[in-house]
């Protein structure tokens, strides 16, 4: 499956195996996974078990998170976009499209989660044809939250997550 959707500042494109490396750095980073209930990949084989289920939700569901690269310097920044969740029940839903982001450290606070997360709504709504969208985040994290506000996204309530032991938010934004 191939993405290339650009926007200001970044390309989002489908995930690689290239792409291992900078999962790993990714993953293993203590800061990133502070509000992913604190549980970093310790081995670039757990990162290679991501990169393996995103690649088989390209296949099997036609949807999986983006790559997102910053074009002024090429780099891979992390990863954005849609993917359908058939895994987990949150918050009473079993089958829902949500829309998620996950930088590096050192890309944070240029607005990339926005911006990145504009174009994957645009994209699920205009391409994909969805009526809606989900999304979650710890609720501590005050910098997702703000984010998923200016993506388009609208705070509905708060609930705990009993399969992580995690209390979230749970936003939605319909199609226009």
């Amino acid at each position: 499956m191939k993405f290339n959707i650009e926007t200001e500042r970044l390309i989002l494109r489908e995930l690689r195996q290239t792409d291992l490396d900078e999962m790993f750095e990714l993953d293993s980073n203590p800061e990133v996974h502070k509000y992913l209930g604190n549980k970093p990949v310790k081995t670039i084989e757990e990162s290679q078990k991501i990169l393996d289920s995103v690649f088989n939700q390209y296949k099997e569901r036609g949807i999986g998170r983006f790559a997102a690269i910053e074009k002024s310097s090429g780099n891979f920044i992390g990863w954005s976009g849609i993917r359908l969740n058939t895994e987990y029940n949150m918050n009473g839903f079993t089958k829902y499209y949500d829309v998620g982001y996950r930088l590096l450290p050192k890309y944070w606070g240029k607005g990339y989660a926005t911006e990145s997360g504009k174009a994957a709504v645009n994209y699920a709504f205009n391409v994909l044809k969805l009526s809606e969208l989900y999304a979650t985040t710890e609720i501590g994290n005050q910098a997702s939250h703000h984010a998923l506000l200016k993506i388009g996204l609208h705070y509905i309530e708060d609930f705990y997550f009993e399969q992580e032991q995690l209390n979230l938010r749970w936003y939605k934004i319909e199609s226009p």
